[in-house]
């Protein structure tokens, strides 16, 4: 849907009426019923009025086509100014504009294509403006039908009009050049520069032909994005599928390709604990589904699982339309409905009900995951929801496909493949943080690698003589440590101090932790480890679970003020102590028990509270005499 379209003089001649803005507005509101905040109706006039600028020159011709605000159909992206056309070839083209007002951005050292700049009323990462043109352009390219038929040539851009660019300037860093060679950026005082690279592509006009047959392209998969993601999981050891995966995977393949057939909403809820496979089976899915000519997304709200098995897709590819394939989970808040064949939820127990920066945003996630897709699939394990705001559990999602008419259908996944494979572990676990009674009081005849560690420093050795071999172990810990936001990126600034022993929280100026080889030099917590998986893990149980008088304690006073799972924790503790408690004590017992499981050989503990260390050290006392659990 293209919120405003018009001849080049259409466009000249509202901007000179100062009507360009108003009109935009009142497109927004009688075509998709919103009312546009001040800032971006102020944020129109400022760009747009540059744009006059631009297009204000006869070399482009005056019946090219303009068009402001296209919502990339299936998406819900927008691109901000298009202008279509033919080159001196007579073949189709379209130029894209993605226009930011900043005046300002910090390279971020040892990322792809992030940037760190200021909006949202405050500093924030995001991604580099000519990643995001270019990103825009190979989602057209990838999904569009005609664009892929008709050869029509796509030319991304940014134009950051308020921008004064310098010599070495951040935003040509060399981490950058490839998307700045697919997409330059034009800044302050290169408007003639951007008004050449328009010409190259939009020499003579169409009257809005081009944008008509983009705007009403049908959906499908392009031949490139299938084959490369075809040969990116073809040979990856990461992603086979053994045993229950393969008939879960062949069950939802089934449904999926049913819904294709006969346009009928499902919601498929795959329930399984940590290790049984959920992601292997979502990549595949992702795989096979685009083979077939659907449209299919990997959702996640935590965004350390979609980068890492992003990454492990790739490989050393840098750039890829396989990036596109990759959302959060608060990107279908304006979604249409079933605008998109299947979406696989990975990590569903981490849902929320708002979106946004700001929680402000849509209304349940789970609802419009269900209302944007034909087939919606979730993948959970509601012992794994570790923060107030996660709504992630079988109840919420059939409540929400029952009000959406969505058939609901289950599978479970049994056999683990995280602590050697070991059901056992994960009972002793859960007796010995006593989430629940099982009849696993020790880890007898289990074989699996856990040891109590007397101090900080014994347990670090330990992991880091394991993560020699392959770069496969970690150290995490519990969020009892403050994060200390100026110094994210300060390898030499420790968060962590207890006795002599002393690192850093996981730092933000690199790659994801869970595949960094710097990464064995900090401490991982909840949100850059949940939904991945190490060889070896090492484990700090902070202040906030101890062992007092025979039973295990949870103290919410303990987390630190930086900790954002609990936050309203306090609040609900003045209107309600007892259920205050009650959630505090589920999200840190689950907490911890997601960190224990992170590891497929081994863990090593080191407990704050001595009384934990005694405790935990008894529960394992009548093994280590045998030596089974080594």
């Amino acid at each position: 849907m293209i919120v405003y379209d018009g001849l080049k003089t259409d466009f000249l001649s509202s901007c000179e009426k100062d009507t360009i803005a108003i009109e935009i507005e009142e497109n927004i509101l009688s075509r998709m019923g919103k009312h546009t905040p001040k800032a971006e109706f102020r944020s129109w006039e400022n760009s747009l009025n540059y744009m006059y600028k631009v297009l204000n020159d006869k070399g482009i011709p005056d019946d090219a086509g303009i068009a402001i605000e296209f919502n990339i159909p299936q998406t819900s992206k927008r691109v901000d100014f298009m202008i279509s056309g033919y080159d001196i070839h007579n073949e189709p083209g379209m130029v894209i504009v993605e226009l930011k007002q900043w005046d300002s951005l910090t390279q971020v050292q040892g990322t792809d294509a992030i940037v760190e700049t200021y909006v949202g009323g405050g500093n924030h990462k995001v991604v580099h403006p000519s990643y995001q043109a270019w990103s825009y352009a190979q989602l057209i390219r990838d999904y569009n039908q005609e664009v892929q038929d008709r050869r029509i040539k796509l030319s991304p851009c940014a134009c950051l009009h308020n921008y004064i660019r310098h010599e070495n300037d951040p935003l040509d860093a060399e981490q950058y050049k490839e998307y700045l060679d697919e997409a330059p950026a034009y800044t302050k005082g290169q408007a003639d520069k951007l008004r050449d690279f328009i010409k190259t592509s939009i020499n003579k006009g169409d009257k809005k032909e081009v944008l008509y047959i983009i705007d009403h392209g049908k959906i499908r998969p392009s031949k490139s994005l299938q084959n490369t993601i075809s040969s990116m999981l073809k040979g990856n050891k990461e992603f086979i599928m053994i045993d229950e995966q393969k008939v879960a995977y062949e069950e939802i393949l089934r449904l999926s390709m049913l819904c294709q057939k006969d346009m009928k909403k499902r919601t498929v809820i795959v329930k399984g604990g940590p290790g049984t496979g959920k992601t292997v089976i979502a990549v595949n899915l992702l795989a096979e589904l685009t083979q077939r000519d659907q449209l299919v997304q990997y959702v996640s709200k935590n965004s350390a699982p979609r980068q890492v098995y992003l990454k492990k897709l790739k490989g050393q590819i840098k750039k890829s339309s396989v990036d596109n394939m990759f959302k959060g989970s608060g990107m279908f808040t304006e979604s249409g409905c079933n605008v998109i064949h299947t979406l696989l939820c990975d990590e569903a127990h981490r849902l929320n009900e708002k979106s946004g920066m700001f929680h402000n945003q849509g209304e349940n996630q789970i609802k419009e995951i269900i209302h944007a897709a034909f087939c919606s699939v979730f993948f959970i394990d509601e012992s794994q929801r570790v923060t107030m705001e996660d709504i992630g559990s079988q109840e919420e999602i059939e409540k929400w496909a029952k009000t959406e008419g969505s058939e609901i259908y289950y599978l479970e996944l049994s056999s683990q493949f995280r602590c050697n494979g070991s059901d056992g572990y994960l009972a002793w676990l859960d007796d010995v943080l006593e989430i629940r009674k099982t009849a696993n009081y020790n880890l007898e005849g289990i074989d699996y690698d856990i040891r109590i560690c007397d101090t900080p420093n014994e347990m670090r050795n330990l992991v880091i003589e394991h993560n020699r071999i392959s770069n496969s172990a970690r150290i995490l810990a519990g969020y009892c440590w403050e994060w200390n936001k100026k110094e994210q990126n300060n390898t030499n600034y420790h968060d962590i101090k207890i006795g002599d022993f002393e690192m850093s929280w996981n730092l933000g100026n690199g790659e994801p932790f869970a595949v960094s080889e710097t990464s064995i030099n900090e401490v991982g917590c909840i949100h850059t480890s949940q939904g991945l998986e190490f060889d070896y893990v090492g484990v700090i149980l902070g202040d906030d679970i101890r062992f007092e008088n025979g039973k295990i304690i949870t103290d919410f006073n303990k987390r630190a003020k930086t900790d954002q799972s609990l936050k309203g924790i306090k609040k609900l503790y003045n209107e309600s102590p007892d259920e205050a408690n009650k959630r505090a004590e589920e999200i840190i017992k689950n907490t911890y028990r997601t960190l224990l499981t992170r590891g497929m050989k081994g863990c090593y503990i080191y407990c704050t509270d001595p009384g934990m260390k005694a405790y935990l050290k008894k529960r394992l006392e009548s093994v280590n005499e045998t030596g089974n659990n080594r």
